[in-house]
């Protein structure tokens, strides 16, 4: 194990964390939040709308709320999450130079394919 590398990616992680917590609070009290341009221009819902719901509503422990804001990414998210884990745990063990290498095409093929027809499927319904 690299300590300093354990370092960095405990920075890392402790950065997301702060910036997501911020994010949060910033909404939480001030009502700031990312509007959906997509929604805004067309009046229809993206694949992405909810996300920040979604992520608010975990952060409280409300998971079927959670996932009702958006329940694709709802889905996805622990694999993306355990994905990005293991991409450390390589990392930190020396057996790559980069924190998180680039994601195989397969997978970007994959979600976008799911991603559009569930935007298609949330507009229709």
């Amino acid at each position: 194990m690299n300590n300093k590398r354990l370092i960095k990616v405990l920075l890392l992680d402790l950065l997301i964390f702060i910036i997501t917590l911020s994010y949060y609070e910033l909404n939480k009290y001030y009502q700031i939040g990312i509007p959906c341009l997509f929604y805004k221009i067309t009046g229809l819902y993206c694949p992405g709308c909810g996300i920040t719901k979604l992520v608010f509503s975990i952060i409280n422990f409300d998971f079927k709320k959670a996932f009702f804001f958006n329940p694709v990414v709802f889905i996805l998210l622990p694999f993306l999450i355990a994905y990005f884990i293991y991409q450390e745990y390589i990392y930190i063990m020396n057996k790559k130079d980069k924190i998180f290498k680039k994601i195989p095409n397969f997978i970007y093929y994959f979600m976008v394919i799911i991603l559009i027809i569930f935007g298609i499927f949330r507009n229709i319904l």
